[in-house]
């Protein structure tokens, strides 16, 4: 059984298999975590995106970790929802980055993970809609995958993963 727990820190330095980055269709670098896992993982992880590219929605894809310490082996991209209000199909998409990246990571072999808060940033989505959507996903979805940990970056998206987590 997989277990998940919250933390707050720098996605970038965690002790993990693979990282989920909260990118753009393009894969090629953006801002937010997505900026901050390029910087970390160097220039080879946009060329990687723009070999796999273009990523819709929902979906995710892999490529390698390059700079990234080890453990880190893999970067797994998912494109979340853009908020257009909620009644736009944004919480399927959103659940489907979830599972999408854990199928991925079963692909892969990896046994743990680390996510951000999927398109909590610059997409808008409503916070504690998303830790909600989060949680359940992640809690529902078969996996091979021992360990996930939900990286926040600031306090009060680690209270809202914390609280989802707690409620379900």
């Amino acid at each position: 059984m997989v277990v998940i727990e919250v933390v707050r820190g720098d996605i970038t330095e965690e002790n993990v298999d693979a990282v989920v980055t909260a990118a753009n269709e393009s894969l090629l670098g953006g801002s937010g975590v997505d900026g901050a896992v390029h910087r970390a993982a160097g220039p080879r992880l946009a060329e990687a995106g723009a070999a796999i590219g273009p990523c819709p929605p929902g979906d995710a894809m892999a490529t390698p970790a390059f700079d990234l310490d080890p453990p880190v082996r893999h970067i797994i991209h998912t494109v979340g929802p853009v908020w257009e209000g909620g009644d736009q199909g944004e919480a399927e998409t959103l659940a489907s980055c979830y599972r999408r990246c854990v199928q991925v990571a079963d692909e892969l072999g990896a046994r743990s993970m680390a996510f951000p808060a999927i398109a909590t940033g610059v997409y808008g989505y409503p916070a504690d809609q998303a830790a909600r959507i989060a949680v359940a996903t992640l809690r529902s979805t078969p996996t091979r995958v021992k360990q996930i940990r939900l990286v926040a970056f600031d306090q009060e998206t680690c209270e809202r993963l914390t609280v989802a987590l707690r409620e379900q």
